[in-house]
């Protein structure tokens, strides 16, 4: 500072900034709040943004996620209508407690991309391939005789779905093994098959070193997987204590973090249930879609990006994409007329509609359709008022990305404090008297 010619320290400045940053804090009135989280780091320690969507500035940062802080937050303000958020329960829950004279407001793009997350889902059940040519379809035995364990709270679906995707993953990696191997007979370089089916050479290097696909390793397990746990459940349950209620209290005293439901699909396989065998049908899947251009199969990604993308914005290659998927998919053909119908739901401004979307996709018979209509219900006041309000997260978006920016410029020494204080508006310059 004294290079600069100021007459105060860099603390005094910093302290004068969280004092006045604090006081335009508690006196600033919000009707319109835009609600979200960022990360201190991700997938470790995150924070709360609010946003003023009318005056389009950021009127608070809290150093923690909770639904307890942001019901705290909005208690405060008793002058809030409207709450705008993206699907998080969290947030849900902390708008109906601190605030249950305002309208909750589901984000319409975090809406679209669950549907795309249910398309993708749906579709993984075919095939698990990443963007890989067309690889020869093989006529397992194991396919036939396929099953699974259900827990007995009849959960079938649930389980059919988890065996449908693992088995897809599995035989999409044993249909390429093979495919590598056949090309690699034939005489091709391992560069060679690498340029023509998308691989990396050093895969392929490996693979056609074995004869059949190494099993691959499975992680450490952590507190968060019953797993971590399996020697200690293992000997309560030799000694009669199979209430899986019961069994989750203890492992949650000894550290445990993860879900009941986690804890359920380990005690299933021990009850004894028995498992259900799927028939042929269930399992082995209709032809896959390949891209004309490429002559690779199109991946679940890919699929359910185009599947909810208007016909007016396709290039060329992705039309053509359309076409093949159509053609080898009675689902996405489905799931496409569904996808087509939410966008125009989602610009109609009305929601006139929408009850009859929900039981036509329940009605579809698809699981993850199903499974998207349940949890859209479960929060039907917020997504009817993202159909009929204007306001949307797009701007608090846009402060977290400059949240970032500054966080990063900071290179991460900075306290909650200051980050506060450097994304709210300064109220007037700072003055320093003698």
């Amino acid at each position: 500072m004294r290079r600069l010619g100021a007459p105060v320290s860099d603390d005094t400045i910093l302290r004068h900034l969280n004092r006045r940053v604090a006081a335009r804090v508690a006196k600033t009135p919000v009707r319109v709040a835009g609600i979200d989280d960022w990360s201190w780091r991700k997938g470790s320690t995150y924070g709360t943004i609010v946003v003023n969507l009318e005056r389009r500035e950021v009127v608070d940062v809290l150093p923690d996620r909770s639904a307890a802080a942001t019901a705290n937050w909005l208690k405060e303000r008793p002058e809030v209508e409207i709450v705008s958020r993206d699907r998080c329960g969290l947030f849900a829950r902390a708008a109906r407690e601190g605030a249950p004279q305002a309208r909750q407001v589901a984000d319409r793009f975090h809406i679209l991309q669950n549907l795309r997350q249910a398309i993708e889902r749906q579709l993984s059940r075919a095939g698990r391939s990443a963007g890989r040519p067309l690889v020869a379809t093989a006529n397992s035995e194991d396919e036939n005789g396929a099953s699974y364990f259900c827990s007995p709270r009849g959960q079938q679906q649930v389980a059919e779905h988890r065996h449908l995707v693992r088995h897809a993953h599995r035989r999409s990696r044993h249909y390429a093994f093979d495919h590598i191997r056949d090309l690699h007979k034939d005489g091709m370089t391992v560069r060679e098959i690498a340029q023509r089916t998308g691989f990396h050479w050093r895969s392929i290097a490996k693979w056609v070193r074995l004869t059949v696909p190494a099993e691959r390793n499975a992680i450490a397990p952590k507190p968060s997987s019953p797993n971590y746990f399996q020697d200690y459940l293992r000997r309560r349950w030799e000694a009669g204590c199979t209430r899986g209620r019961h069994l989750f209290d203890e492992i949650k005293r000894r550290g445990y973090t993860g879900s009941f439901s986690n804890l359920e699909r380990l005690l299933a396989k021990w009850r004894g249930a028995t498992p259900i065998v799927s028939p042929p049908t269930a399992v082995i899947p209709a032809a896959q879609a390949v891209d004309p251009t490429t002559g690779w199969l199109i991946s679940p990604i890919v699929a359910a990006a185009l599947c909810i993308k208007p016909r007016a914005s396709l290039t060329l290659g992705q039309a053509a994409k359309i076409e093949a998927l159509k053609s080898a998919s009675a689902e996405f053909v489905v799931m496409r007329q569904l996808a087509m119908r939410f966008r125009g739901l989602l610009r109609s401004k009305s929601a006139a509609k929408l009850e009859a979307w929900l039981d036509d996709a329940h009605q579809s018979g698809l699981y993850a359709m199903q499974c998207f209509v349940r949890t859209l219900r479960l929060d039907i006041d917020a997504v009817r008022n993202a159909l009929t309000e204007s306001w949307s997260n797009g701007h608090t978006e846009g402060q977290i990305n400059r949240l970032k920016v500054l966080k990063r410029a900071m290179y991460g020494r900075a306290s909650a404090e200051l980050l506060r204080a450097r994304m709210l508006p300064a109220p007037q310059p700072l003055e320093h008297t003698v």
